[in-house]
């Protein structure tokens, strides 16, 4: 079990939508945070890809946009402002999208663990696919050397350093929103609308393009209930794949009461705990 977060009993359900605008996913997040506050709902974790747009946290900077919100459009690339925490960041396909929704209380209260969490399951799933990578101090998110993906003994030892998971989350009353952002085989030329993450003096890559391989979203979210559980310290169920539904039907199935979901836990089977 990992010792970024102290050991729980609890079981997490994790699914797997496919890819869906930002805006629909935002409005979705925004419902599982109220029912997880009042109690309707038990932690749930949204893994999915978006269709391309901008966001912007509530430390963000215009500037670090380089293109007007119409000649973004004109792109196919949306723009949103977001409650998260940290600056811009740009979404595509070809990224895999993980959006929490715990409730800390009352033994997780602890941002900084919670934030170290979420960079250790991109750290599990790189690593699988023959990339070492870790964090920066005083940056946020999962870093990697590209002239020596197969190594991380941290930023003074590596050749460069580049972004390959960006992390922004917002907490209330102790439950999480938002996640994080790993590039798989997103094309990169997108991010050159934005100053990733407000930093210039680092670029961003992708796994593809550390290692030529290319694992689409699907693939990885669909095994990844093992690492979310080893990294969260919480069971994970196995992760359901309802990439087919409407966005109705993800509503109702994620919100469609307590009764429904005990049902579905119990054909799964036990879920998947380190």
């Amino acid at each position: 079990m990992s010792a970024a977060l102290g050991p729980s009993a609890r079981e997490a359900r994790a699914v797997w939508i496919g890819r869906r605008r930002y805006g629909t996913v935002h409005d979705l997040q925004e419902r599982l945070v109220a029912a997880r506050m009042e109690g309707s709902i038990g932690d749930t974790i949204l893994l999915l890809e978006h269709a391309p747009v901008v966001t912007l946290g509530r430390n963000a900077k215009r500037d670090n946009i380089l293109f007007s919100e119409e000649g973004l459009a004109a792109q196919g690339v949306e723009l949103h402002q977001t409650a998260r925490g940290g600056d811009v960041t740009y979404h595509a396909p070809g990224q895999l999208v993980a959006y929490p929704i715990l409730d800390l209380a009352p033994d997780r209260c602890d941002v900084r663990r919670y934030v170290r969490a979420l960079a250790e399951v991109m750290i599990l799933i790189l690593r699988d696919h023959g990339v070492e990578s870790g964090t920066v101090d005083g940056l946020i998110g999962v870093w990697a050397d590209p002239k020596a993906p197969e190594v991380w003994a941290g930023q003074p030892w590596a050749a460069e350093i580049a972004k390959v998971g960006a992390i922004g989350v917002r907490i209330s009353r102790w439950v999480t929103m938002h996640g994080f952002a790993l590039n798989l085989t997103t094309d990169l030329a997108g991010f050159r609308c934005i100053v990733p993450c407000g930093i210039q003096d680092h670029g961003v890559t992708s796994l593809r393009e550390l290692t030529g391989r290319s694992p689409s979203p699907r693939e990885v979210a669909l095994g990844l209930a093992p690492h979310l559980a080893r990294a969260l310290s919480i069971g994970v169920a196995p992760v359901q794949d309802h990439e087919g539904a409407s966005d109705e039907e993800v509503v109702t199935l994620l919100l469609g009461g307590e009764r429904a979901r005990d049902a579905e836990l119990g054909q799964r089977g036990a879920p998947a705990t380190d």
